[in-house]
């Protein structure tokens, strides 16, 4: 039931307000292997997942909170996902970088592109364990 009501809120996001949002809503992470997978964004992020059949496809829904800025997404499993370096880059917001990055690597990812400040805060990128290319980011603040 919580899962149809977050898809009915995007559908309801993407249609009615789309001129009082920001444009993305939704985002879907490419794995091969969905226990290894959310054993690594748990371990990473320290995140727990919802998991569902949608459309054929097995999902692993990242956390959502409506009163809480940003968007959610999930882990996604199915013949049209295929992890991927290359193409759409997803920045994952956290207050310690260094942590973040550290937990990743010791949890089976490979550094892209080490931590730099790019004016607006603090990025990297790591390949995590599917083969996808993510990003970090942590505000100046």
């Amino acid at each position: 039931m919580v899962i149809c009501g977050f898809l009915m809120l995007l559908l309801f996001s993407c249609t009615e307000q789309s001129k009082k949002t920001n444009p993305v809503v939704y985002f879907e992470i490419p794995v091969v292997d969905m226990d290894r997978a959310t054993r690594f964004y748990a371990n990473v992020f320290n995140f727990t997942f919802d998991t569902t059949i949608i459309d054929n496809n097995a999902m692993a829904l990242f956390p959502f909170t409506e009163k809480e800025t940003g968007i959610s997404g999930a882990l996604a499993k199915g013949e049209i996902y295929q992890p991927t370096k290359n193409g759409v880059l997803i920045y994952f917001n956290t207050g310690n970088i260094d942590k973040t990055l550290t937990l990743a690597i010791t949890n089976g990812a490979k550094i892209l592109y080490p931590i730099t400040n790019n004016g607006v805060g603090l990025v990297a990128e790591f390949e995590d364990t599917e083969g996808n290319r993510i990003g970090l980011y942590q505000s100046k603040e």
